[in-house]
């Protein structure tokens, strides 16, 4: 039997802070772009409908990227992933950057292509060391790891409108960025393990000839985790990349304001992933979710009606809190078996960002003809779906965990005298005696 690697608490915190340093490098490469759209549009004088259709170059690397990335993270692992996907990723970004400077679309479309193509494998793959990492520490932290991508957006949002106040260049802003993140996941990596941690090598090789990717698409437990996820991430990326642009177009507020109201979402996203964890530990996954989706319903709802500016932040801030919860949790859901877990979150990974980077460009189109705020109608049903969905999050009871391993998995080791299961009441990671 292969050796199996072993890490001290010391280490394994070193590996927690590690993806956490990832998550918020996520968040900064969101947010390079994201911030300053009205540039872009501004720069390469494009309206609504044409912006939609250029966001439509990062959709196509993305959707390019997600068809392969889970199958990817399997064969080269997610450290590897992660490496080649940032570096595609901050070359996309300092690509865009110049090609507004030069004002050329074929240029930026390339950039965002690159920009796409590492994104949605590097997210797929940080998902997949970010369950690993909490199995490894025994506690429910996820959203924690998302949190740590809220601050990233927010700090990231921040310097882009304080960018934008101070007149730095859409170009060096970008640069700067892509180099700032390339260092900080390089860095990161360092204390980073293998995704596979706490099974032995031999066990882990079998448990990818046994269960492939492809077996998680025709999972319908795991389906309905990722369209739940879907929509919720069709809630978040479409605040990402429409709330500047609503607020300069629809309400008539100047670029500042939109920046500053990208900022204000993200800020709410942030304080709802870290105060969920402590909801979620107390009152378990369903009940909150059901809370969060309805506020996400009616917060969205306040924003496409409100007749001014301040009514529109209010309904802003509690779109972003109702909206924090949905993808951490969906992506803890996706793991609760640990045996299949990076199989499954990457499949649940790649249905929500297809919504992150489907949903946008989608909308651009929408809104040409009808409005952006009018367009984002159509993601309150997404989110109505998800609330209905809440249910197939709840964590599944230990007898159903070991009984699946004992009858489905034949790389189930009976000598294995300790199982790390997900407590039914409160999504909390633990371990039982399986005696």
């Amino acid at each position: 039997m292969a050796r199996v690697e072993k890490l001290d608490q010391q280490e394994i915190k070193t590996w927690y802070r590690a993806v956490l340093a990832i998550f918020f490098a996520s968040g900064l490469l969101t947010s390079s772009l994201l911030a300053r759209l009205p540039d872009v549009s501004t720069g390469l004088n494009l309206s609504a409908g044409p912006m939609g259709m250029l966001l439509l170059g990062m959709t196509v690397g993305s959707f390019s990227a997600v068809t392969f990335s889970g199958y990817l993270v399997s064969k080269i692992g997610s450290r590897k992933t992660l490496i080649l996907g940032y570096s595609l990723a901050c070359a996309g970004i300092a690509l865009v950057g110049i090609a507004v400077s030069i004002s050329s679309i074929p240029l930026a479309v390339l950039g965002l292509v690159l920009d796409g193509v590492g994104m949605a494998s590097s997210n797929v793959a940080a998902n997949v060391q970010g369950v690993s990492a909490e199995r490894a520490l025994g506690r429910f932290v996820t959203p924690i790891m998302h949190g740590f991508f809220s601050i990233g957006t927010v700090v990231g949002a921040g310097l882009g409108t304080l960018d934008t106040r101070l007149g730095v260049s859409f170009m060096w802003h970008m640069i700067y960025f892509a180099v700032i993140i390339f260092a900080t996941v390089l860095w990161a990596l360092r204390g980073c393990h293998s995704e596979n941690y706490g099974q032995d090598d031999t066990q882990a090789l079998s448990q990818v000839g046994s269960y492939r990717v492809r077996d998680a698409w025709r999972d319908k437990h795991t389906i309905f985790i990722g369209i739940f996820v879907l929509g919720m991430a069709l809630a978040e990326g479409s605040a990402n990349d429409w709330v500047a642009l609503a607020l300069t177009h629809d309400y008539g507020a100047d670029k500042t304001v939109g920046s500053l109201g990208y900022t204000f979402f993200v800020i709410a996203m942030m304080t709802g992933r870290f105060m969920g964890t402590g909801l979620l530990n107390k009152f378990g996954r369903v009940k909150v979710l059901r809370v969060t989706c309805s506020m996400a319903i009616i917060g969205l709802a306040v924003f496409i009606f409100a007749p001014n500016v301040p009514l529109g932040f209010i309904g802003l801030f509690i779109w972003g809190l109702g909206a924090s919860l949905g993808f951490p949790t969906g992506m803890s859901a996706a793991s609760d078996d640990p045996m299949k877990a990076a199989i499954r979150v990457s499949v649940v990974s790649t249905i929500g960002y297809a919504a992150f980077l489907g949903g946008p460009p989608a909308l651009g189109l929408l809104g040409e003809h009808w409005g952006i705020r009018n367009a984002l109608l159509a993601v309150l049903v997404f989110i109505v779906i998800s609330l209905f969905l809440t249910r197939h999050l709840q964590p599944s009871s230990q007898r159903e965990i070991l009984s699946e391993r004992t009858t489905n998995v034949s790389t189930y080791d009976p000598q294995t005298s300790m199982n790390p299961v997900i407590t039914p009441e409160t999504g909390a990671l633990s371990q039982v005696d399986k005696k």
